[in-house]
């Protein structure tokens, strides 16, 4: 009987154990390599007095694809994971003092935008179905496949979107295509926030990515009762049931190759031959440091784009509960103009940033002593190219307090009981994300999806991508994706069966 193919996967991710289980079932010997002592990549979370924090990720969309995971491995998802669909996506605090909500449920989501704002819900019921026009002519053949195979470009679907091209707004800026929808640059602001998601500035991003607020408010966001770091610790343990081996605390220094074919991976002084290697580390990253090699096609083309944003992360454990507050909320700048400029072209941390507070315990009670809460406060920042961070934590620090206790009226800062921070340098140290970047390379360009890095190396035989900066993109549903389609490709190209 012929011997199983081995196959190495480099990052406990979501993308690289959503690859292990796929790949497990087909029958390979799958190998995951963690240097943390816990799953998850940037989906971890962290504890102190008695609060538990989500990293990184917090909103939950297309929980299909986390479904069809447990699916496929003949899991029941709903024995593991408790799903809800929010009522409010976020709330929504201005400089003029007016607050939106976000209500998940469309036509009382036009209706407040109607209610704070100069614009009509009819018009927001028109831009709704313009992005959903976008997904639906964009999804099958850009997230949901991998466009560069030809089986997926002759789809009748994917025809159809190469002949209506139009109908995806690749020509025009997120913040164009949102300010001929709108006229209240409240709303205006509200719709180009969704360019973050990705890393990148609305005043460059395609409108295109306008898919995104299809995804959101026409499908819906979604929480994860027990928290968003129970999904990889889930499918971690998953994984191992199906006979998925975990080496955590090992750094992964170098992928081996002969005549551009992989052979193997080192970890300082031990070496192990794979039959095929998956990188859920950072394509950047990966080419740096793990084969040293920019050369190559890919890395040529993956270096040349401009690197995604970063954050600056607070996690505070906060006494009392400030009602005020959702689940999701923002604080927005007076000029998000000048706030991505500083961002993508003066590379600083802007002086009146957009904030984001997202409190898990108003859902999950464990996540806070009693009488406290949690609060995960994140603002974009440019990529780590140098700056001094330490400086630029303690300034921001202090503007982000006055700012949250000036718009909650109550000082903010006399009720942090806890307190730890994540700065880009650090994300790239406990990552590995090339700069910080969160999610490899920007969408600043009209033609970027097609130069984010490819699921199958162009330039190593056996080399494989999953991740936030391989196709289809970041974002939990996306890199989810990305280990699926990887999974797929290294079954075709080994000769698999599932």
């Amino acid at each position: 009987m012929a011997t199983s193919p081995k196959i190495a996967i480099i990052g406990a991710g979501l993308g690289g154990l959503t690859a292990s289980i796929y790949l497990a079932r087909t029958g390979a010997r799958v190998t995951v390599y963690e240097k943390n002592d816990h799953p998850g990549g940037k989906a971890g979370n962290i504890h102190g007095n008695g609060f538990r924090f989500d990293t990184g990720p917090s909103l939950l969309t297309l929980p299909f694809v986390l479904q069809d995971i447990f699916t496929f491995a003949g899991k029941n998802i709903e024995d593991y994971l408790t799903i809800e669909k929010l009522n409010i996506l976020c709330k929504y605090f201005y400089p003029d003092g007016s607050i939106l909500n976000a209500y998940a449920e469309s036509g009382a989501f036009a209706g407040e935008i109607e209610r704070v704002s100069g614009d009509t819900a009819s018009q927001v019921q028109r831009y709704l179905r313009y992005c959903k026009t976008i997904f639906d002519r964009t999804a099958d053949l850009f997230l949901f496949n991998d466009f560069r195979q030809l089986k997926n470009i002759f789809r009748s679907s994917s025809l159809k979107t190469l002949l209506k091209l139009y109908q995806i707004d690749p020509f025009r800026t997120m913040h164009r295509a949102n300010a001929s929808f709108f006229t209240d640059p409240k709303i205006i602001q509200l719709f180009d926030r969704y360019a973050t998601y990705n890393g990148s500035d609305p005043y460059k991003v395609p409108a295109t990515l306008n898919i995104i607020q299809h995804v959101e408010y026409n499908l819906g966001g979604f929480i994860v009762r027990e928290g968003i770091y129970e999904i990889p610790r889930t499918l971690m343990n998953i994984a191992r049931e199906l006979g998925v081996e975990f080496q955590c605390n090992t750094d992964i220094t170098e992928i081996l190759y002969k005549d551009k074919t992989i052979t193997a991976i080192r970890s300082h002084d031990k070496t192990v031959e794979y039959n095929a290697v998956i990188s859920n580390v950072d394509a950047g990253y990966t080419y740096s440091y793990l084969l040293e090699d920019k050369k190559g096609k890919d890395a040529r083309r993956y270096f040349q784009q401009e690197p995604s944003s970063s954050a600056l992360v607070f996690y505070w454990g906060i006494k009392g509960t400030i009602k005020q507050l959702e689940t999701h909320n923002i604080f927005f700048s007076k000029n998000y103009t000048s706030e991505f400029d500083a961002i993508f072209n003066r590379h600083q941390c802007p002086d009146d940033p957009t904030i984001y507070v997202y409190i898990s315990s108003r859902f999950c009670e464990d996540d806070a002593p009693p009488g406290h809460e949690n609060w995960f406060v994140m603002i974009n920042t440019p990529y780590n190219s140098g700056q001094d961070w330490e400086s630029e934590t303690q300034r921001l620090r202090k503007i982000i307090l006055e700012k949250l206790s000036s718009s909650l009226r109550t000082n903010i800062e006399s009720k942090i009981v806890f307190e730890r921070t994540l700065t880009p340098v650090s994300i790239e140290k406990q990552t590995g994300s090339l700069y910080g970047s969160l999610y490899g390379i920007s969408s600043n360009s009209r033609f970027a999806a097609f130069l984010r890095q490819p699921n199958r190396s162009r330039d190593y035989r056996g080399l494989y991508f999953c991740g936030g900066s391989a196709h289809p993109g970041g974002g939990m549903p996306l890199v989810m994706l990305s280990g699926k389609l990887t999974a797929e490709l290294v079954t075709k190209d080994l000769q698999l069966t599932s």
